[in-house]
């Protein structure tokens, strides 16, 4: 059956009032149908326990997308895989892997996606920008990226803006009757950086920081321009980046003290995220 957001929302809700009723109705309808898209910061690689459905894609059981579905009641389907690009979304990443789209459907309620950082070589940026020794005994990515006056990242952000574009219309293609989240990458490591805490000068910490920023202000602009919800994860860091004490951090660094792939969410980061997730798919249900 074919419904609308709002529909499918104050449906589940009305399944979640009643769970614990001695009597169920048959003519209730279904739990709010949610796919997750996406790449690596979706899925939460090392984050355990893993997914064992398919171990190419690194997926947690414990991602935001589980932590979401399990806030609002949802039926998930979970795509998300690491390394994952536009591309993947619409073909087989890895061997008996199917392609992110074919998860979408007429009945698919809810949409939330994070892409774009393997796309634009932002874990190959992350790496540049690894400095074990003090100035100056080293290279530095901002120097590096912006020579001869020009942002060589920031230029191919917004080269691959258009294709995360396209990406919206074909999952609202795909998923007429959903409502669609874009999550963004937020705040990985706080300008200035804490070398040597974290293995990053200054001066690299200000541009990856100023990056992934550019990043997600395309996909804000994106999501505002083709009918989806942008999902501002900067908020939740300040404070728990790369940077802060390990009991703190939702990001973990270059340094890693909590079972997660360096500079990726780890297990709180990830349920603070899907929190912030379902509670914007609430805000969204209140506006339709």
């Amino acid at each position: 059956m074919q419904r609308s957001f709002l529909t499918a929302f104050i449906a589940a809700g009305t399944l979640a009032c009643l769970a614990a009723a001695p009597v169920a109705s048959a003519e209730l309808d279904e739990p709010l149908q949610y796919v997750a898209l996406g790449d690596s910061f979706a899925a939460s690689p090392q984050v355990p326990p893993p997914d064992v459905s398919n171990l190419l894609c690194l997926r947690s059981l414990v991602n935001y997308p589980h932590v979401a579905a399990k806030a609002l009641d949802a039926k998930l389907a979970d795509v998300s895989c690491s390394a994952a690009t536009v591309e993947d979304l619409t073909t087989s990443q890895y061997p008996g892997t199917g392609a992110q789209y074919d998860a979408l459907t007429s009945d698919t309620d809810i949409v939330s996606i994070t892409i774009g950082g393997v796309d634009i070589g932002l874990v190959t940026l992350a790496l540049d920008c690894l400095n074990l020794n003090p100035k100056p005994e080293g290279t530095s990515c901002a120097a590096q990226n912006t020579a001869g006056g020009s942002d060589k990242v920031k230029a191919a952000i917004d080269a691959w803006a258009p294709r995360f574009a396209a990406a919206l219309d074909e999952i609202h293609r795909r998923a007429p009757h959903a409502k669609v989240f874009v999550i963004g990458y937020g705040n990985v490591i706080r300008p200035g950086g804490c070398f040597p805490t974290q293995p990053i000068w200054d001066m690299d910490a200000d541009y990856l920081h100023g990056t992934i920023g550019h990043l997600d202000s395309r996909l804000k602009q994106a999501a505002q321009e083709h009918d989806a919800v942008f999902v501002d994860t900067y908020p939740l860091g300040v404070g728990h980046d790369a940077c802060a004490a390990p009991a703190n951090r939702f990001t973990e660094g270059w340094v890693r003290t909590r079972a997660a792939m360096p500079l990726h969410p780890n297990a709180k980061g990830a349920k603070a995220i899907g929190t912030t997730l379902a509670a914007a798919v609430r805000r969204a249900a209140v506006t339709s």
